[in-house]
């Protein structure tokens, strides 16, 4: 039951974050979205790890798990923004949601082998990536990109994998508030402090309630996620990933979103593949 409430809890902050990235990053660009979104994070996850504590597992191999970590899910997150300044959400959040896969299959490949099962199930969702990507847009939003938005989605998906692989290393040696801090401190460093100090930090009036909540659900969508894969990682993986369907839901009820016929069976061939093949690596 608990890993149930805190995988669709963690779907739920996901589809959020989709939303509010997708905005400001169309009001702001990706750096500035994603470094305020950083900043907040950062503000939310101290107080968390002073309470912690140094912990003992913070050492070795993990200290470079815990620094690919941290540089992944930044970059993960700009490539993200950036695919949403130029795709739409029921596209874009399908694709990310394949980073799930993508770290089962890191690990698979890693342990030096993969079964053919699962090799066949990923070709199945690139197929439903290509057709997401190039079905006929019925309604484009300004600026649409769609093929741009579906690589730079890819993009995504695949550095999301390397990070979550990392943090899998990484999720019975640190505290949940330690896993949340690389990614927030690098997000300060590289991009909030130099984008302030070279004056090409954005903040409008219209975004600022898009960055703030980004950082706030994507915290939060992570600490339900970590709470959750404790008590069930299939139950949670697989709810979890439904945060694509709800974000392309969300999307076209609050921001009239609409997707064409192949471009939603695309949509649902990524999101049943992404389930089969959580389920086969769990």
């Amino acid at each position: 039951m608990v890993s149930i409430v805190f995988g669709l809890a963690t779907a739920c902050f996901f589809a959020a974050g989709s939303l509010t990235a997708s905005r400001a990053s169309r009001l702001i660009g990706a750096y500035s979205t994603v470094s305020w979104a950083m900043l907040i994070g950062l503000v939310i996850t101290i107080p968390l790890v002073l309470i912690a504590g140094i912990p003992s597992g913070l050492a070795g191999t993990n200290s470079i798990w815990w620094a690919v970590s941290g540089l992944g899910n930044v970059t993960g997150l700009v490539l993200a923004a950036s695919a949403f300044r130029f795709g739409k959400v029921g596209v874009i959040a399908p694709i990310l949601a394949t980073e799930g896969a993508i770290a089962a299959t890191i690990a698979a490949i890693l342990g030096e082998s993969i079964a053919p099962l699962a090799a066949f199930i990923l070709m199945i969702i690139v197929g439903g990536v290509t057709l997401a990507a190039m079905g006929k847009d019925p309604a484009p939003i300004p600026n649409e990109r769609p093929i741009r938005a579906a690589v730079l989605a890819t993009c995504g998906a695949l550095v999301f994998g390397v990070a979550l692989y990392a943090t899998g290393n990484l999720s019975d040696e640190l505290p949940i508030a330690w896993l949340l801090l690389p990614a927030r401190t690098i997000g300060v460093v590289v991009l909030f402090i130099p984008l302030l100090l070279l004056k090409k930090l954005k903040l409008t009036k219209k975004a600022a309630p898009y960055a703030v909540l980004a950082g706030i659900v994507e915290v939060s969508g992570f600490t339900c996620y970590a709470i959750g894969a404790q008590y069930g990682v299939a139950i949670t993986s697989v709810l979890a990933s439904q945060f694509a369907p709800i974000a392309a839901i969300m999307a076209y009820l609050l921001y009239k979103e609409k997707l064409g016929k192949v471009q939603i069976a695309g949509v649902a061939i990524i999101v049943a593949g992404v389930v089969t093949l959580t389920l086969l690596k769990t």
